[in-house]
């Protein structure tokens, strides 16, 4: 089985749709001949040609609603925001026009787009290309939001993702591109959208990450003196709470981690949603590692990402309450 890192399971699952389905198109800044900023879409062009690998303008929303109009006439758009950071100014096609197409049309049309964009930080991009603005996302009736954090699942999601009917986000943890490398099947194969992963198994406290914050769960785990059970959520909307809940009740605690500002971030839902459904199973609140509620800064990035050691002192205070 090859084996490959994120960026180049990103690119073999675009390839392999493309070949299967000709309505597939992708489009963005520097996609075509330039290959993308981390060359995610390399020797597609030479592949595709310049009608289903499209070098578009500087321009976010025009971007975007270029997508959606792709998508209602036929096609399956695939634009690349280059940074997620740069999607802001495309927010409102995004929020206002592709998320409500369905519902305003009474399930007449379906706007297939699927937005890959990376996130996250760790790359010394500082405040303006360092942001994870997932829950903004989250927060759209009509949306997908899907987060990979390994190259199996990137692979699997965006085939997944590919052939939706409804519009997808997915993020793509740029931190780990290319550190994160795994065995990946060559060929055609999905992993289900809105179904999370048991990573590591564990018997007394569960935690819950996703995208470039799984491994450092994993890393937590491995060096803790606790029994650690660790969850990559995969998808965000919709998420599994099931598989959550199930997870708690066997260990009574929960730590979740994530990149994005503390207030109003992802952790708060998924925290709402356990107790919602489990607060007689848990020992102890739940608590959250997430970055500060502050812009990203540039030299102390890794300062203001979460690390093993805090997602260990956080699993040491739920086992000392």
């Amino acid at each position: 089985m090859p084996v490959m890192n994120i960026i180049e399971a990103v690119r073999n699952a675009l390839q392999t749709q493309m070949r299967l389905d000709s309505r597939v198109v992708v489009l963005g800044e520097d996609i075509g001949k330039f290959g993308g900023v981390f060359r995610a879409t390399s020797g597609l062009y030479d592949e595709f040609g310049a009608d289903r690998v499209i070098d578009t303008p500087l321009a976010e929303a025009g971007i975007i609603g270029t997508a959606i109009g792709m998508a209602l006439y036929g096609l399956r758009p695939v634009p690349e925001i280059q940074f997620g950071d740069f999607i802001f100014p495309a927010f409102d096609q995004i929020v206002n026009e592709l998320a409500k197409f369905r519902y305003r049309s009474g399930g007449a049309y379906t706007c297939p787009v699927v937005i890959r964009t990376p996130v996250g930080g760790g790359i010394r991009g500082g405040a303006y290309h360092s942001q994870s603005p997932e829950a903004l996302f989250i927060h759209t009736p009509g949306l997908k939001v899907v987060a990979p954090s390994n190259p199996y699942d990137a692979k699997g999601l965006l085939l997944a993702s590919l052939r939706q009917n409804d519009p997808v986000l997915f993020m793509e943890p740029k931190r780990i591109y290319r550190a994160s490398r795994g065995e990946v099947p060559d060929g055609d194969f999905e992993v289900e959208l809105g179904k999370a992963k048991i990573v590591r198994e564990g018997t007394q406290c569960t935690v819950i990450a996703y995208s470039g914050m799984v491994s450092i769960a994993e890393e937590a785990a491995s060096k803790a003196d606790v029994s650690i059970e660790v969850i990559d959520l995969r998808t965000l909307l919709p998420f599994d709470i099931e598989t959550l809940v199930a997870s708690v009740q066997k260990t009574g605690r929960c730590v979740i981690v994530h990149e994005a500002p503390r207030t109003c971030g992802f952790g708060a839902e998924l925290i709402a949603s356990i107790q919602e459904r489990a607060m007689a199973s848990l020992e102890a609140p739940i608590l959250r590692v997430t970055g500060f509620d502050t812009p990203f800064p540039y030299s102390l990035e890794h300062e203001y990402m979460p690390n093993a050691d805090r997602v260990l002192s956080a699993v040491r205070q739920t086992l000392e309450w």
